[in-house]
């Protein structure tokens, strides 16, 4: 956002507003203070003031930013304002930490106001007894479409679909359907398309909400309906799901069951989490960092880093072990120890860079079996080019700092490491995502190991072998 309409927005504030946020639309230092003194001196009255001009997606930012101990004190303490639309907005461990501070009852209440996608995203991740208390204290309508969902695995549209929507048979008209939307109070009320099905709830097209106020009502809804749809199986994976979204544009999409039969509804909103979710995932795997959850716990965050610290150190002992090979060609130029370390480490910035670009290609669907060949010789080629440049630069620096030949044979080495470091950037993520692995997960490991180790042995290797040390 411009700083233009920063400050516009800015001026729009009331008074109340602009002492809780910042030019940044974020809540002010000063005033998350006040609110943990106010729930330091246990004033409860004093919190709910201060918490209840917020919209539920700063109350939600509020408690982020809180200690747990204080967390719970502040949702204790304007329950009336712990709404589902702030439940909804919240960190999956921030929701968590609340929900089981929360009775069953008190749960199943703000389940029951909540999309059934996002009631299920409250209740998943709670042990089964916690489960079976608060789905014991829902409606039964709301209780059977929870469980329907839970039925499905993590991360498919499955468990994502909202079970709210509009569905019509195809031989009504548009009058009919108008005022089929204005007669059925039951009806949820917040869509964007409304479904059409045959006699066996299949869908058969759908209609825009702009087509139907804009067309005569006597016009069946057969003639205007548009029949091509993007169909969403039930057990897609959401990455999928999120990738036909973007490919077709799509506002909402229709999900169906093995049968073909329509169960439930995707919109926008949800995928636009979901986007936003894969990609903070990927990049944290790729650097070993677990979630990346700032509230995340401290034992959870240990065991996802540490395990990779290890694998890591691991890798690093097959490249010490080639320089363990080359102890006396070291020892005999000194020279040769000033400048090892440049090598490995180019490369391993040029793995790094090329292995990015795979493992997005590959999640985007722009890396396929049709055109890894293609993908393998475009970056050999980014990496020979990128190679020269690089040995060109370093070759030139050593000749003048040390001897000609040794920036000959640093040169080389760059040039081979860098290349090497291309093609293992390609290779390494599709190879584990041909087995069916995620290529985020271990590829930087593997990708460290032969950069660092191509790059010692190269440039070590061709110091003996063009005769720099006997």
């Amino acid at each position: 956002m411009a700083n233009e309409d920063l400050q516009a927005l800015a001026a729009d504030r009331s008074p109340e507003e602009s002492q809780q946020l910042d030019e940044d639309n974020r809540l002010r230092p000063a005033f998350v203070d006040a609110v943990r003194e106010a729930i330091a001196q246990r004033d409860e009255a004093r919190a709910y003031e201060l918490v209840e001009p917020l919209h539920p997606a700063d109350i939600a930012d509020l408690l982020e930013l809180l200690e747990p101990a204080q967390r719970r004190a502040v949702a204790a303490g304007i329950s009336d304002l712990m709404t589902a639309e702030v439940i909804a907005e919240l960190n999956d461990y921030v929701r968590d930490d609340l929900v089981e501070a929360l009775s069953a009852e008190a749960v199943a209440g703000i389940a029951g106001q909540l999309e059934t996608d996002d009631a299920v995203q409250l209740i998943e991740d709670l042990e089964p007894a916690e489960q079976r208390a608060i789905l014991a204290a829902l409606d039964p309508e709301d209780r059977a479409a929870i469980e329907s969902a839970l039925a499905y695995p993590e991360e498919t549209a499955g468990r994502l679909m909202q079970r709210e929507l509009v569905a019509v048979p195809e031989h009504v008209s548009v009058g009919d359907l108008i005022d089929y939307l204005r007669e059925r109070e039951e009806l949820t009320t917040e869509f964007w398309e409304v479904f059409v099905v045959d006699h066996r709830h299949r869908p058969v097209g759908s209609c825009q909400l702009s087509w139907i106020l804009r067309t005569p009502r006597h016009i069946p809804l057969a003639d205007v309906m548009k029949r091509e749809q993007t169909l969403i199986p039930v057990a897609m994976d959401q990455e999928e799901v999120a990738l036909r979204f973007q490919k077709y544009a799509l506002i909402s999409a229709a999900v169906v069951d093995e049968g073909g039969r329509l169960v439930g509804q995707l919109t926008v909103d949800d995928i636009i989490h979901i986007i936003q979710e894969e990609a903070g995932e990927d990049a944290l795997l790729l650097s070993g960092a677990g979630e990346g959850d700032i509230n995340e716990p401290i034992r959870d965050a240990y065991w996802a880093r540490v395990r990779w610290l290890v694998a890591n150190l691991g890798t690093a002992l097959i490249a010490s072990f080639i320089i363990a090979r080359f102890d006396g060609a070291i020892a005999q130029l000194t020279a040769l120890a000033i400048l090892m370390p440049i090598v490995p480490s180019l490369g391993g910035n040029a793995g790094t860079q090329t292995m990015a670009v795979t493992v997005r290609a590959i999640a985007m669907n722009q890396l396929t079996r049709s055109n890894t060949k293609r993908m393998l010789w475009r970056e050999f080629r980014v990496a020979f080019l990128n190679g020269i440049t690089v040995a060109l630069v370093i070759g030139v620096g050593v000749a003048l700092a040390f001897t000609p030949m040794l920036g000959l044979v640093i040169a080389a080495a760059m040039l081979i490491n860098i290349m090497i470091a291309g093609l293992a950037g390609v290779l390494v993520p599709v190879m584990f995502d041909r087995v069916g692995q995620d290529p985020a997960v271990a590829s930087s490991v593997f990708v460290t190991m032969i950069t660092d180790s191509m790059g010692f042995f190269a440039f070590l290797a061709l110091a003996v072998g063009l005769g720099l040390v006997g």
